[in-house]
C-alpha cells in the first residue's frame, strides 16, 4: 500500500472507476467552492474521458517521510543524512523536529496529508487552510503547485540533486536521477523527490491539479 499521484487523473478513472470519477468531480466542486470562498479563481480545465492521464506515480508512504525528514533538516542547518542510516530512536527525534516545523504552517511539503488531497497550480504563499475540514480535500489542507516545486528545488542538493539556477533539470541530471541505483544511500528521498518534481511540472503546464490519492 503506498501513495499514488497523479495529474489529470480523471481521464483514466472515468473509463476505468467510473465510482472514482464521480467520486472526484464532487471533490472538485467542493474544492472549487472552497477556494473561491478564499479569492481564489482556479478550476480543474475540462477532462477528455478517453484520454490517458497527464503523470501517474506513486511510492511507498514512508519514502514522503522520509523526504519530509530532509527538507526539515536542511531548513535547521542540520546534517541531511538518509533515512536508513539512523537508527530508529534518532529518526524519532528527526520526525518530532518535522512535527515542530508542520506546526508553522508554512511548508507545502510538509503541510498536506500523507494519503489524500490536491496541490493546485496557483502560487499561494502559504499552504492553504480551509475552514472546515473534509477529507475529500485532504483534511482541509490545500498546497501550491508552484510553491512545493520550489521547496523541492530548494532541497535538492540537500540529497544529491542539482537542479539548473532556473530550477529545471539538466538532460545529465535527468538520466543521472533516473539511473539513481537502489544501493544509493539516498534513493527513497531521490525516488519521492522525483515523483513530485515530475508531478509539479506536469501540473504547473497544464493547470491540473495533482492528486494524492
Amino acid at each position: 500500500m503506498g501513495l499514488s499521484i497523479t495529474v489529470g487523473l480523471l481521464n483514466d478513472q472515468a473509463r476505468n472507476d467510473p465510482e472514482g470519477w464521480e467520486y472526484h468531480l464532487s471533490a472538485f466542486a467542493l474544492l472549487n467552492q472552497a477556494l473561491a470562498g478564499q479569492g481564489i479563481d482556479w478550476r480543474e480545465p475540462d477532462t477528455d474521458p478517453a484520454g490517458d492521464a497527464l503523470y501517474a506515480g506513486g511510492f511507498p508512504y514512508s519514502y514522503l517521510s522520509h523526504l519530509r525528514r530532509a527538507f526539515v533538516l536542511r531548513l535547521r542547518g542540520e546534517a541531511v543524512t538518509p533515512a536508513h542510516a539512523v537508527d530508529a530512536e534518532q529518526y524519532a527525534r528527526d520526525q518530532e523536529k518535522v512535527h515542530d516545523e508542520l506546526a508553522m504552517f508554512s511548508s507545502h511539503l510538509l503541510c498536506h496529508a500523507d494519503n489524500g488531497g490536491y496541490y493546485v497550480p496557483v502560487d499561494m504563499s502559504e499552504p492553504l487552510f480551509l475552514p472546515e475540514e473534509d477529507e475529500a480535500l485532504g483534511y482541509g489542507m490545500v498546497g501550491s503547485s508552484q510553491r512545493l516545486r520550489s521547496e523541492l528545488v530548494w532541497l535538492a542538493p540537500g540529497i544529491d540533486i542539482h537542479p539548473d539556477e532556473d530550477g529545471t533539470l539538466s538532460r545529465a541530471e535527468q538520466a543521472r536521477l533516473v539511473d539513481t541505483p537502489s544501493t544509493n544511500p539516498f534513493e527513497p528521498e531521490k525516488f519521492a523527490w522525483a515523483q513530485l518534481y515530475a508531478a509539479c511540472q506536469s501540473s504547473i503546464a497544464s493547470g491540473h491539479a495533482i492528486v494524492f490519492g
